[in-house]
């Protein structure tokens, strides 16, 4: 007895699943912007976090995490190798000892406007690659899903 699924069970989930058509294209883009960023030593990962961390204030973990819709265990992880090389601060609140708040250091605002002409870079050329209208309808599409 084979507890295969009928492939036309397969092909169906593989054709119509939004989850995987998406996981498969965010893999294939993290890529594409982690080739970009090697020159200026980081991951797309890092270069998204050190701009969420470039606004006014010093976000707690939890804000950050919802923000990045990371769970805090991957962003405590990702925030401890940004702050090994010295590109984030992490302090304790001031009011509350319990909770961290987030920053970026000189050296990480440094970073970050080193990957900004990457990122305009290989954005545009993805951007060429889909067609204006086409990444415009897919920006579009991600923000009612988020």
């Amino acid at each position: 007895m084979s507890s295969a699924l009928p492939l036309a069970t397969v092909h169906e989930i593989r054709d119509a699943c939004l989850c995987m058509a998406t996981q498969r294209a965010a893999r294939r883009l993290a890529r594409r912007f982690d080739r970009a960023f090697q020159p200026v030593g980081l991951s797309n990962g890092q270069f998204s976090l050190l701009m969420a961390l470039n606004a006014p204030g010093r976000p707690k973990l939890g804000e950050l995490a919802t923000f990045l819709a990371m769970d805090r265990t991957t962003l405590t992880a990702a925030l401890k190798a940004l702050e090994r090389r010295g590109l984030v601060a992490v302090t304790r609140d001031e009011r509350d000892r319990r909770a961290r708040r987030m920053a970026l250091t000189q050296a990480g605002h440094e970073a970050l406007q080193a990957a900004i002409p990457v990122w305009r870079a290989e954005h545009a050329a993805l951007e060429r690659d889909l067609t204006h209208a086409g990444a415009d309808r897919l920006r579009a599409a991600l923000r009612e899903v988020a």
